[in-house]
């Protein structure tokens, strides 16, 4: 199934991932996958971390060798699968209190479209190396997009 990617870098496509952040609850209940909401907050904020840093994040190079095959699915028109796998560094699984993580998402969120295109593309992807800064912006989208609908936050 193909979508149309936005790029977060763009304030209106930025304001909407929030107003559909907050209308997530407690209560929102997983259409797939093992995290529950306030691990999914957590989890998201974590990669936001990524384009974020201060400082180059570790390379995972054995990933790397088999991680280029599949980046540009990171940022096409394609739908991400259900239950994709996850970089251990990006798993969540202790239980996080939710108006925290929603919080601490919203802000990280704000931070990287305020910051603008210049802040991605700094330093690489730990697992897919260099990305563009359109690419960072649909990347980090489609990521909050997939894990919205996961919780029925469309």
């Amino acid at each position: 199934m193909t979508i149309e990617v936005k790029n977060l870098f763009e304030k209106d496509v930025c304001d909407n991932i929030v107003d559909r952040l907050q209308s997530l609850s407690t209560a929102s209940v997983r259409q797939w996958g093992k995290m529950d909401v306030s691990q999914m907050l957590a989890h998201c904020s974590v990669a936001f971390k990524v384009p974020l840093s201060d400082k180059p994040l570790k390379p995972m190079i054995p990933i790397r060798w088999f991680a280029w095959a599949f980046k540009s699915m990171l940022y096409n028109n394609k739908m991400w699968r259900h239950g994709m796998p996850t970089s251990p560094q990006f798993i969540i699984k202790d239980e996080r209190q939710f108006e925290q993580e929603r919080t601490q998402l919203i802000a990280l969120v704000r931070k990287f479209q305020e910051a603008g295109p210049g802040v991605a593309g700094k330093y690489p992807h730990p697992a897919f190396g260099h990305f563009t800064p359109e690419q960072w912006g649909k990347m980090m989208w489609k990521h909050l997009d997939h894990h919205l609908r996961q919780f029925s936050a469309n």
